[in-house]
């Protein structure tokens, strides 16, 4: 039976290993990869491209209610047609409950807007502002079973904010379920009152957006977040994190065994807070929080990627319009800085804006891009192997790359719903030239071809389960031992295996080869990785 699809004649790379090979696609799934495949209705021809797998961005905001008067710039149809054009083949967009809301009657309005309007696969993390007995006691457990297996709590924000005791009782429920839990860290009263002395001063231009929000209110956050899941002992994720501070926070966390993992996001690599100063109200284009910060807080993100504190890199895209009255320029946030829209797109660049910063300029390599864009966004969030990789029996997920393409960012590259970008102008090199989704093309060189709709829902199964206890060095000569780990201390491994977190980039602890993967009953480990 011939194929439908065979990419031949491409350079593959996974988390784990680069290698020429062709790949044939049936039913909307890899089914061999090898050469000399034989017959296919259609030969995508890949010389001189990267085959990587479909980005997965496991932080961006959709139709989100955004208060009064202010509407989101992008819904399903244009933010995954936006992901699809920066070589992304699924989203995790997240449903907010809303005060005195059911997490189901949330569900089910982000279903309505979801459905028939998706380029790419979607799956919804589920954002707790309202903990009540009965969302903690009956409706969080039976939705993470449902396959809802994540959830994001805030530590700021009026009307989403939790208390430490609403956090503690989160954290308990997603221990209890298997849950990974996501932080935004930022300390909210300190927040509170820096801006009221701000405003009180008459310092109310967005560039005083950055400071009200300065490093040590999310490095102080980070921390306590850090200090609530060790009482309860529960997995977390601090979310686009911003600078050393907070990077530091959550290495001396993982130093010390506890199942704490990162993320970052492109503007704290690549924006400043000096971008917003500018004049009358440009400065808003760039206000989100955490806001950029300075040199020294990018080169402290960079490290995080490089030496495994971040598992993650995410374009916390929150896209609002910027010349439009329901977007940046509403009419309370040209009074204060506090009442800007919070947020900024960047769901099409992400890919692009960390290839040629990182790949291209040898900041990490090719298989470590791989992981932290779309390996380990599969893993931790219930994903992999299905999603996230280039294996038989995978979904056809894939991102052909131009790795020599030189690209000058401009909005009009980017088809999403809003009318800027915060990275325009910004030179890049390196650009995904075709997307494919399940099988089919979604992207061809810069032409959307296929149907909206095309993208579906996706059920998500819960992490991988604890490791068993104990970790062993190699011996002298660079041996390794067989050895049973800890999910506490095991070395984390970001290749192509089911060790937690998956964040460890080849090589990194035993200084050898990447693991073959380890036994499916996660019992042991005979690589030691």
């Amino acid at each position: 039976m011939p194929f439908d699809t065979i990419i031949r004649g491409g350079t593959i790379a996974t988390a784990a290993d680069t290698f020429a090979c062709d790949i044939a696609v049936r039913d909307g799934r890899i089914v061999a990869l090898g050469h000399d495949l034989g017959a296919a209705e259609r030969i995508i021809d890949a010389t001189d491209r990267l085959v990587l797998p479909g980005g997965i961005d496991s932080h961006v905001h959709f139709a989100q209610p955004s208060g009064d008067g202010i509407v989101m710039a992008d819904g399903f149809a244009t933010g995954t047609r936006s992901a699809a054009f920066g070589g992304n083949t699924t989203v995790l967009p997240f449903c907010l409950q809303e005060k005195g809301q059911t997490l189901r009657e949330a569900l089910r309005n982000y279903h309505a807007q979801a459905d028939g309007e998706c380029h790419v696969d979607v799956a919804f993390h589920l954002i707790v502002t309202d903990p009540t007995d009965q969302v903690l006691g009956q409706e969080l457990p039976a939705l993470v079973q449902d396959g809802y297996t994540s959830l994001k709590v805030f530590m700021t924000y009026e009307g989403m904010a939790l208390s430490d005791r609403e956090l503690l009782e989160t954290m308990a429920v997603a221990r209890e379920t298997g849950a990974v839990l996501m932080v935004h860290a930022e300390n909210f009263d300190a927040i509170r009152f820096l801006t009221d002395r701000l405003e009180r001063a008459g310092n109310t231009a967005p560039r005083f957006h950055a400071t009200s929000r300065p490093i040590p209110v999310e490095r102080e956050a980070t921390h306590r977040a850090i200090s609530l899941s060790e009482l309860v002992d529960v997995p977390i994720m601090i979310v686009h994190v911003s600078n050393r501070g907070a990077m530091e926070e959550i290495r001396r966390a993982q130093q010390r065994g506890l199942n704490v993992m990162g993320e970052t996001c492109p503007q704290y690599l690549v924006l400043t807070e000096k971008d917003l100063d500018q004049l009358n109200m440009e400065g808003s284009k760039y206000v989100c929080s955490p806001p950029p910060r300075d040199v020294d807080s990018q080169q402290a993100c960079w490290e995080g990627l490089q030496q495994n504190v971040f598992s993650v890199f995410s374009s916390d895209h929150c896209p609002f319009r910027y010349d439009d009255p329901h977007g940046k320029l509403a009419p309370k946030g040209r009074t204060s800085f506090r009442w800007v829209p919070n947020g900024i797109p960047g769901v099409a660049t992400r890919l692009p804006i960390l290839f040629s910063e990182g790949v291209v300029k040898g900041r990490i390599d090719l298989n470590a891009f791989v992981a932290l864009t779309a390996t380990n966004h599969a893993k931790i969030y219930g994903l992999y192997p299905r999603k996230g990789t280039i294996a038989v029996g995978s979904d056809a997920d894939i991102a052909l790359w131009d790795p020599k393409r030189k690209v000058t960012i401009r909005h009009d590259l980017i088809h999403d719903g809003s009318d800027y970008t915060p990275y325009e102008g910004l030179e890049v090199t390196g650009w995904p030239v075709l997307t494919m989704v399940r099988g089919r093309v979604v992207v061809d060189d810069g032409i959307l071809v296929g149907a909206k709709g095309h993208g579906t829902y996706l059920q998500r199964t819960k992490p991988p389960a604890r490791l068993p206890t104990k970790e062993s060095k190699p011996s002298s000569g660079g041996r390794r031992k067989s050895v049973t780990l800890s999910r506490r201390t095991a070395p984390r491994c970001l290749g192509q295996c089911w060790s937690w977190p998956p964040v460890c980039t080849r090589a990194a602890w035993w200084e050898t080869s990447p693991c073959a993967g380890w036994s499916r009953n996660r019992s042991s480990h005979p690589f030691g990785c």
